[in-house]
């Protein structure tokens, strides 16, 4: 029989199978793909943000169907995905997701947008190195605990010039919330992520909080969580 698909989609840290360190042992059991996103590649100059084009490349990737994890900016691309195709998701698992225009009213985000906003004014007169380090300052607070992950190993121009072609988190095109068995994991610390995740509690999702800052999938409790989680949606083994 053939393993049931997993489909990982990344943030901002990492990408590919570097991204989910924690995740790996899961292959033992399913046919995980470990995606990147539009932009991010080790040879390939960056190029800016694609929203529709990042959730073209989750929905291909579902194939004929599978579950779904995604870890922050990646959250955007696999709710979209799944909103257009929710019958090819099993379950979807957001692990501190960046779904700002969910939450565009409330004050959490309200207040992340105003503080961040300036700065993405200021962009085309800003170098990639000057609005990289501006925005790392900015957000240093939301960093947490885990470490920025640099595997694949890259330039510092590199990761500037990506930082620096993303688009406003808040300008995703989300509007609804996909009808499909949802876990959202947190490490309860950011005001931002856990009025996000409580927001989609309201919509039916499963919320719980795994510490480890901005990365609690990597911790074994928030892996943990994950993998029964998905466990919980149906046999490893068939599609």
């Amino acid at each position: 029989m053939s393993k049931t698909r997993i489909v990982f989609v990344h943030g901002m840290d990492g990408y590919g199978i570097a991204a989910w360190p924690a995740q790996h042992l899961l292959a033992g059991n399913y046919d995980c793909l470990f995606l990147k996103r539009t932009g991010f590649d080790a040879t390939e100059p960056p190029v800016a943000t694609d929203f529709e084009a990042d959730a073209r490349i989750v929905t291909d990737a579902l194939g004929q169907g599978g579950h779904l994890v995604a870890h922050a900016q990646g959250a955007i691309a696999a709710v979209m995905a799944a909103v257009e195709r929710p019958d090819l998701v099993k379950s979807l698992v957001l692990v501190e997701p960046a779904l700002l225009s969910l939450t565009a009213e409330l004050p959490a985000t309200t207040a992340y947008r105003e503080y961040v906003e300036p700065l993405f004014a200021r962009s085309a007169e800003l170098t990639d190195t000057a609005f990289s380090a501006e925005f790392r300052r900015l957000t240093a607070s939301m960093a947490g605990t885990a470490a920025v992950r640099t595997v694949p190993a890259e330039s510092s121009a590199r990761i500037a010039a990506r930082i620096h072609l993303q688009a406003p988190q808040w300008e995703a095109p989300l509007h609804i919330v996909p009808g499909v068995p949802t876990l959202v994991l947190t490490g309860g610390w950011e005001p931002l992520y856990e009025e996000i995740a409580e927001y989609l509690a309201t919509t039916g999702a499963l919320h719980r909080m795994a510490p480890g800052g901005h990365r609690p999938h990597d911790t074994p409790a928030g892996a943990a969580m994950i993998t029964e989680f998905i466990a919980a949606q149906g046999d490893a083994a068939g599609a």
